[in-house]
């Protein structure tokens, strides 16, 4: 990069060389096979809902340029900034959670979606950043600053956060927030006794959303016997990937986008996988492991023990998110209506993905001299 010398002290220059660009590399390889299968993905799905055609690959024209700009904003952020963005973001987005819950429409038998105008919004989606950078400075300050009163208030905030999300309900979300909690609850050196007590109320959390909440038997159930539930979407899906083989039947060739009312975005992986086949499957999960690995490895040398969790936390809610939309569409795992980080349609998800990105890049990005301890 010549034409930006380390010599440079502009601060486009200092953050191209101390950001990690392999980790922008993957994230841009990811955004460009999300326009290419929202483009063939699209119109089909559009037509099955009686609209326009390009209706989906315009309005993820829209998104993306801003979801660009968020993630190399929030990129550009010191560890004081990342926390203080975090606090208003996910207090924003628990605030509207819970106004979803309480007047938002429902769909589906639940309520997730609020209604600006031409647009809708899922603010469930930014409490995941949120929450992952707020719980670490919690669970940091057990460690250094003010004892077990951290460790009650990121209690509270889970209970808190867990309740707003199964008033929707999302089950579903509820347990990418708790996974992330529990996995920096034991970074954090908490005590095993204490951590025992909370995997098993998390056990007994599932039994409960299992008798509670009937999507989630009929999902269970599905997956286990094939009883109980629709498996139609899942039975096109696997069909799918064996129709794709090894190199897939072409762009614009499958047949799974014409059936699937979530082809664009629960389901974006069976599409890729029926049209561009096993290896470029293979070359996706590998650009989201790529993410991961890297943001974990840069983790090695991390000194301030704030930075070391949040981004822990933010690469396994990111990680995990891929894992169960493509674990779902394989049936590995039951069915979880959640989209694909930068390749489903869906500006929410497209937001907090580039927000949880743009954070790990501030976090993980090369600085002199003593990072800032929280």
């Amino acid at each position: 990069m010549s034409f930006l010398p380390r010599t440079d002290r502009s601060w486009t220059a200092q953050w191209v060389w101390t950001v990690d660009r392999m980790t922008v590399g993957a994230v841009a390889a990811l955004i460009v096979f999300g326009i290419i299968l929202i483009a063939t993905a699209g119109p089909a799905v559009a037509e099955l809902n009686g609209d326009h055609r390009f209706h989906f690959l315009f309005k993820h024209a829209l998104f993306l340029p801003v979801a660009i700009c968020i993630m190399a904003g929030c990129a550009l952020l010191s560890p004081v900034q990342v926390l203080q963005t975090a606090c208003l973001v996910g207090a924003g987005a628990l605030l509207l959670t819970l106004v979803t819950a309480l007047v938002g429409p429902e769909n589906k038998g639940a309520q997730r979606w609020l209604s600006l105008g031409v647009i809708g919004l899922q603010p469930s989606e930014f409490l995941k950043p949120g929450m992952a950078v707020v719980s670490a400075w919690l669970f940091a300050h057990y460690r250094i600053v003010i004892g077990s009163r951290a460790l009650v208030i990121a209690a509270g905030l889970l209970a808190v956060v867990s309740g707003a999300l199964l008033l929707q309900p999302d089950v579903g979300m509820t347990f990418m927030v708790v996974s992330v909690w529990f996995g920096q609850f034991a970074l954090a050196g908490m005590p095993a006794l204490g951590l025992a007590g909370l995997f098993l109320a998390a056990g007994t959390g599932g039994v409960v959303a299992y008798f509670g909440f009937d999507h989630v038997s009929n999902r269970v159930n599905a997956f286990f016997d094939g009883s109980g539930g629709d498996r139609y979407q899942i039975g096109r899906s696997l069909e799918s990937f064996k129709q794709g083989g090894l190199v897939g039947q072409g762009p614009g060739e499958g047949a799974v986008k014409e059936t699937l009312p979530d082809a664009h975005a629960d389901f974006i992986f069976a599409v890729l996988g029926e049209e561009f086949g096993l290896l470029v499957c293979i070359a996706v999960v590998a650009l989201y492991g790529l993410i991961v690995c890297r943001g974990a490895f840069r983790l090695m040398t991390e000194e301030n023990l704030f930075a070391f969790l949040a981004v822990s936390g933010l690469l396994a809610s990111f990680g995990l998110q891929a894992f169960i939309n493509m674990a779902s569409a394989l049936e590995v795992i039951p069915t979880k209506g959640t989209t694909l980080p930068f390749l489903s349609y869906g500006g929410s998800s497209l937001f907090a993905a580039s927000i949880t990105l743009g954070f790990v890049l501030a976090l993980n990005r090369r600085r002199d001299g003593q990072a800032e301890v929280l």
